[in-house]
């Protein structure tokens, strides 16, 4: 078993810089910005003190509202310093959304940026807050939040009522390097230190608490599957506000001294151009990242021979794609990581030398210290190899709970410790898992359980199919049919016959989609996720499915 590591997470930080000082930390070479280890962590000293001289405390939450700028991972390790919780929230929120994360959170503090796609922060924000535009900077009083006493703009020029990033680090000259080691020395490692709220692909987001102990040795592992040292360098395109970014990405590389090339916002040419200029030797991204960067017209005229490794996770990562991102990409030693937010996140990995067939049909094994069982929907027994039921794991990454809703933890977390995914698997004899859907995605048509994975897996064979995605649809005679949202590769084109007549005598016919529909886009979350339930609901105003849908409700 690995030795678990007993550091905080500005801790962590603390001994990289002093074993890799000259080392490049973070790196942005839009910006010409580059901070080697040493100068990172003084940076993260500096804005620490400046949120203790604003009043900050050990167990406050603080809110950050921002796509992937510097300041985001700077505030990452300078709460940490003070064990002030960093609660991050989703870039495509709107005004209900955030309205309902800073009160849930109670968060002391809001940190943004000025916008991201057609949302702009500022105007959202002060919708939210009405009273902040005529408040006295540091003197918010907002009846509706209570809690809320700071907002803190991420940019040259504050907006009224706001005060500056840059104010904060002014602010540092204020306390005492002496005052801050005493801050340091009162936190433990099984404190809760960060705030994730799930991605809300059903009911509302909660507040997922994590500890120093979950992350630090959860980004410890991941980086150990891909067997990273100080000399790799990581292309980050995923949002930091997600556990994909902020620990299989910022903890990965910071637990071993390696290289952050963060992307602000994602583009597949940004992607290929920030690897080639800056030689990085690993990627990470979620499928339909990958499928962009691999069908980006000047796809070619990028070297990439520098890459090695990196991470697609975030949904079920098809086998052709997997494929060509090893042979195309050059990432021959590409891992496929699997687990949910409650768990830090990651709790399967394939590892850098498992076989190719391994690593394109499974998510790995368990990490190190982490158990991993599948269980019998209906009765809760374990499972032997080759059967499927719920994943469950446990271990030092399962959270510390949600946020102030004791019966969901409850709900998530059973009384000996084991985490709940609501995932359905089947793990090998070797402990190798396959996930197989999620049990609240399974079709039920005719009595006959179907899983929409099984049939995206067989669609993704398909020449023409760039991306598919499979799920149910309500039907009056067989409570529900299969129906298919494809998307079909640049330049081609494909009818609802002929992938009907592909899927014919190759898989079952309660299989083969009743519907098909071809989409240029998904409904998704910030994180990635492609929303389903917004592929069904959308399905069934378009079908007129509505009285379907009630009498098989």
């Amino acid at each position: 078993m690995a030795e678990a590591l007993h550091f905080t997470v500005g801790g962590i930080l603390e001994e990289m810089a002093r074993r890799f000082s000259e080392n490049d930390a973070l790196v942005y070479p839009d910006r010409n910005l580059r901070y080697s280890y040493q100068q990172f962590d003084a940076l993260c000293d500096r804005v620490a003190k400046g949120l203790l001289a604003m009043g900050v405390k050990k167990g406050d939450n603080l809110a950050v509202w921002a796509t992937n700028v510097p300041e985001w991972v700077v505030l990452q390790f300078a709460t940490a310093k003070i064990g002030a919780v960093l609660v991050t929230v989703n870039t495509s929120y709107k005004s209900t959304e955030l309205d309902y994360v800073l009160k849930q959170s109670d968060s002391k503090m809001l940190f943004l940026v000025d916008g991201f796609k057609d949302t702009d922060y500022i105007e959202t924000t002060y919708d939210v807050v009405p009273e902040l535009k005529s408040s006295v900077i540091d003197e918010l009083n907002c009846a509706e939040l209570p809690f809320l006493k700071n907002v803190v703009y991420i940019g040259d020029t504050a907006p009224e009522g706001m005060s500056s990033f840059s104010a904060i680090e002014a602010m540092a000259d204020q306390v005492s390097d002496d005052e801050l080691a005493a801050v340091k020395a009162t936190l433990d490692e099984n404190e809760v230190i960060n705030m994730q709220y799930t991605s809300g692909t059903t009911g509302f987001p909660k507040g997922v608490m994590l500890t120093h102990h979950n992350i630090v040795n959860n980004g410890f592992n991941i980086g150990e599957c891909m067997r990273f040292t100080e000399q790799d360098r990581l292309c980050i395109p995923v949002p930091f506000f997600h556990c994909f970014g902020c620990v299989l990405g910022v903890l990965a590389c910071v637990t071993h001294g390696s290289t952050m090339v963060p992307v602000e916002t994602f583009t597949p040419e940004a992607v290929l151009k920030t690897v080639a200029a800056e030689k990085c030797t690993a990627l990470h991204g979620v499928p339909t990242m990958f499928i962009a960067e691999l069908e980006f017209p000047g796809f070619d005229q990028y070297d990439l021979t520098s890459l090695r490794t990196g991470i697609m996770a975030g949904s079920p990562c098809p086998i052709e794609v997997m494929k060509r991102v090893i042979r195309d990409m050059n990432i021959s030693e590409i891992t496929i990581a699997y687990g949910q937010t409650e768990a830090s996140p990651v709790i399967t990995q394939t590892r850098t030398d498992d076989p190719v067939e391994l690593r394109v049909a499974t998510v790995g094994r368990a990490l190190p210290d982490v158990e991993v069982k599948v269980i019998d929907i209906e009765t809760g027994a374990t499972l032997p190899a080759g059967k499927q039921g719920e994943l469950c794991s446990r271990g030092y990454l399962v959270m510390k709970g949600y946020y102030k809703m004791p019966d969901a933890t409850a709900a998530a977390i059973d009384d000996e410790g084991w985490l709940h995914s609501g995932d359905l698997a089947v793990m090998d004899e070797n402990g190798y898992c396959k996930i197989t859907g999620r049990i609240k995605n399974m079709i039920i048509r005719g009595g006959e359980n179907i899983y929409p994975r099984e049939i995206e897996e067989f669609l993704y064979t398909h020449p023409l199919v760039s991306d598919v995605q499979v799920y149910g649809v309500p039907d009056r005679k067989f409570g529900e049919q299969v129906m298919a949202a494809i998307k079909v590769k640049d330049g081609s084109s494909l009818s609802e016959e002929e992938v009907k007549s592909f899927c014919n005598g190759r898989i079952a016919n309660y299989k083969i989609p009743r519907y098909v529909k071809f989409v240029d886009e998904y409904p998704m979350t910030a994180s990635g996720k492609i929303q389903k339930f917004k592929l069904r609901e959308m399905a069934i105003a378009d079908l007129n499915l509505e009285d379907a849908e009630v009498e098989t409700a």
